[in-house]
């Protein structure tokens, strides 16, 4: 990729932002034919499938003109869902309370994959509390992933 994620993201949330919606965050997928580019956007009344198309026809025009990813690669945009992807501390503020799933870059105690309800950002550590009452300290560079675990 010519640029990193972080650039990638201010130039894809100032295009998206000016259209109303909120950049929740960017995956780049590299692959060996084809790379994908997901971003998942939010609006204040959710986001539908005209939301979707409305901007990607927005940001394909942006990206042919900026090329910021070398090679071929799908343009994927999508709502968070119920399982909503966490990618910053503020959002892991703001979803405080919630169940989450976190998938470490590397073991913690042994343990790679962690779920629990979601207390919030202190010191740049991300603190659960697993279902055995258990406090999970986790800097935010150590997680790969996470989402929310929807509770119907």
């Amino acid at each position: 990729m010519r640029q990193d994620l972080k650039t990638l993201r201010r130039m894809l949330a100032a295009v998206v932002e000016a259209m109303g919606y909120e950049v929740v965050g960017v995956e780049f997928h590299p692959g060996r034919d084809s790379a994908l580019l997901r971003i998942y956007i939010d609006g204040e009344n959710g986001i539908g499938l005209d939301d979707c198309q409305r901007v990607s026809h927005q940001l394909s025009g942006v990206l042919e003109v900026e090329d910021p990813i070398a090679g071929r690669y799908t343009l994927e945009i999508s709502s968070p869902g119920l399982d909503r992807p966490l990618f910053e501390a503020a959002h892991f503020d703001r979803f405080a309370g919630s169940r989450v799933r976190l998938h470490l870059r590397e073991l913690l105690d042994g343990r790679r994959k962690l779920i629990g309800r979601l207390v919030g950002m202190r010191d740049g550590d991300v603190v659960i509390l697993d279902g055995e009452g258990r406090e999970w300290r986790v800097p935010l560079e150590r997680i790969a992933k996470a989402r929310l675990v929807p509770e119907l």
